[in-house]
Parts: structure tokens; sequence; C-alpha cells
């Protein structure tokens, strides 16, 4: 029996970082700094293998809340929430008024997805109902682009 079965699972999965083409951020800024003398001891070093969050997709959280549209916000939030590490993404779609709100967000390079905003009932909304794939126009030929996971 596994350890978290009743668990939910998390709107978040992670993108295979090892692909080509995947820039990873590493940088050399310990390499330099290890065996350097005179240091003092207001400057502390920090470990080699820091957490990193790279390659997180998004896509699952993003489908949750189109998933919610008329649910009201404070449950939508507090279930996002539970299953999220961070609450940034969230607010990447979701306006808390409907003066901030968009019609549609680009996530990445070719992956769009319908803008949201919280209503005065406090129930979540969006921005633009009648958006539909056909009505956006990709910016280059090379990519496949997508509105909400259909391709236009």
């Amino acid at each position: 029996m596994a350890k978290y079965d009743n668990a939910k699972k998390p709107l978040y999965r992670k993108v295979n970082t090892r692909a080509r083409g995947v820039h990873h951020n590493f940088g050399g800024d310990f390499k330099y700094s290890k065996n350097k003398k005179g240091e003092t001891p207001e400057q502390i070093r920090g470990t080699m293998f820091g957490k990193k969050n790279r390659g997180l997709d998004y896509t699952p959280l993003f489908r949750f809340l189109l998933s919610k549209v008329g649910s009201n916000w404070n449950e939508v939030f507090s279930e996002a929430k539970s299953r999220l590490d961070k609450t940034e993404p969230i607010f990447w779609i979701v306006a808390l008024n409907s003066n901030n709100k968009k019609d549609y967000v680009r996530i990445g390079e070719s992956s769009y997805f319908s803008g949201m905003y919280v209503d005065d009932s406090e129930n979540l909304q969006l921005s633009n109902p009648n958006l539909k794939a056909n009505d956006l126009t990709p910016f280059c030929s090379c990519c496949t682009h997508t509105l909400n996971g259909e391709v236009f």
C-alpha cells in the first residue's frame, strides 16, 4: 500500500528536463567560491545541491480552474492551494477583480489559456466566454499553438 493513496494528485507535473534543448539554469557560482581564501563569517555559502523548481508544468492546474468556472472562488482556491507547492501560478490566469481581467493568457511559447476573474458574488468566471481557438492567430508558423488544449 502506497503512502499517499488517499492524497489528491498535485496540480502540476514534472517535465522531462533531460531532453535536448531544455535549459537548466545551472551556474558556476559555487565552484568559484568553495575554496576562496579570506572568506568572512558573514559570507555564508549555500548548498551545492539547493532545491530548484525546474521543469514544472502547470497545465493540470489550468484545466482544473477551467473546470471550476461558475463555482465559489474560496472553495476553488482552497482546493487548488492544497494541491500546489506555491500559489503564484493560480494568479497567472485568474484576476481577483474585473478590472485586471484578460481575455486570454499566454503560458510558455505556444500555449494559451482563457483568462478568468472573480466576479462580485465571489464566483470564478471566464473573462471572455465567447473566445474560441479560431479567434486567435499564431505568431509563428513553426509551432503548434493551443487555446485550452485545442489546436489553432
